[in-house]
């Protein structure tokens, strides 16, 4: 069981061996425990963060490279100058946005009836990926909510979650204002504190699944067991036993057995994401493999 701070720490240790063995660039953070970024190299063809052939597929694809675009908001206080003037959310080893894109940009990987299955998506005949999906969950002003949900893939949505601390929380003035609110949940169940609910980001998602009519899967990692218990806390205040057959939670762990090999080894080897088809002598041995390598 690793706390938020143990595993940020083993992720950045991992990252740093990683970066060494493969010779990637890479700098750390300011401060004594340090956290690893990595900057894109080689015009910018490859990436230490990604596997070349997901880094490759993102590029090929307008949509998915603007989320490469996002600005890591402690980066300035927090790390060297770089040449970009500015590094991006997604060159930290320890970002969730940068783990799901490796996973689901990798090619063949939409198109994997076993990867599909566990999901629990329709193949036909490749799901589209909307990344940073805009899912308007509409107030009872009639307004909607402006807020981006991870992933939507076909009529799944995804919230992937590593190293952040929880769901978050917000004022309850703010989510009792969602107009589906009462309908979907047992307002006097969900967790909160006097002022405000906790687990907004889930909140927000299930009344997103709801209002879509799709379903919701929170992805964490299996060292994490305090995220696991937040959905918990969520999912008892669902009302409707249709809606809970659409609501789930995963782990990258048990995603990565529904993966390719090569990818199975990258996860393991850069974030200790083990399924059970890769140990830890293939993942050293994916170390050791060169980063150019696809």
């Amino acid at each position: 069981m690793h706390s938020t701070f143990n595993l940020r720490w083993d992720l950045s240790e991992r990252a740093q061996r990683y970066a060494m063995a493969q010779g990637v660039p890479y700098c750390l953070s300011y401060g004594e425990r340090s956290s690893v970024c990595f900057a894109p190299y080689k015009s910018n063809t490859l990436h230490g963060n990604f596997l070349p052939r997901s880094y490759a597929a993102i590029q090929a694809n307008p949509e998915w490279r603007k989320r490469l675009e996002k600005v890591h908001t402690q980066g300035g206080r927090c790390l060297p100058a770089n040449e970009r003037g500015r590094w991006r959310e997604l060159d930290s080893c320890v970002s969730s946005d940068a783990l799901l894109m490796n996973i689901f940009c990798y090619p063949g990987v939409r198109t994997s009836s076993k990867f599909l299955a566990f999901l629990n998506v329709r193949p036909a005949p490749a799901p589209s990926l909307e990344f940073g999906y805009r899912a308007r969950v509409p107030f009872v002003n009639g307004r909607l909510d402006r807020t981006e949900v991870d992933l939507r893939i076909g009529d799944l949505l995804i919230e992937a979650k590593l190293t952040e601390s929880d769901f978050q929380s917000a004022a309850k003035n703010i989510v009792l204002g969602y107009r589906d609110l009462p309908e979907v949940f047992d307002i006097q169940q969900l967790p909160q504190t006097e002022n405000r609910f906790s687990c907004y980001q889930l909140l927000r998602n299930v009344l997103a699944a709801y209002a879509l009519n799709c379903s919701f899967c929170v992805l964490i990692d299996a060292r994490r067991p305090d995220l696991a218990e937040a959905w918990c806390s969520v999912m008892r205040a669902v009302k409707w036993a249709d809606l809970r057959t659409r609501l789930r939670i995963a782990t990258w762990q048990e995603l990565a057995t529904a993966l390719p090999a090569r990818l199975q080894s990258f996860l393991a080897a850069k974030y200790g994401i083990c399924g059970k088809e890769v140990g830890y002598a293939e993942s050293s041995a994916f170390i050791h493999h060169s980063h150019a390598s696809t």
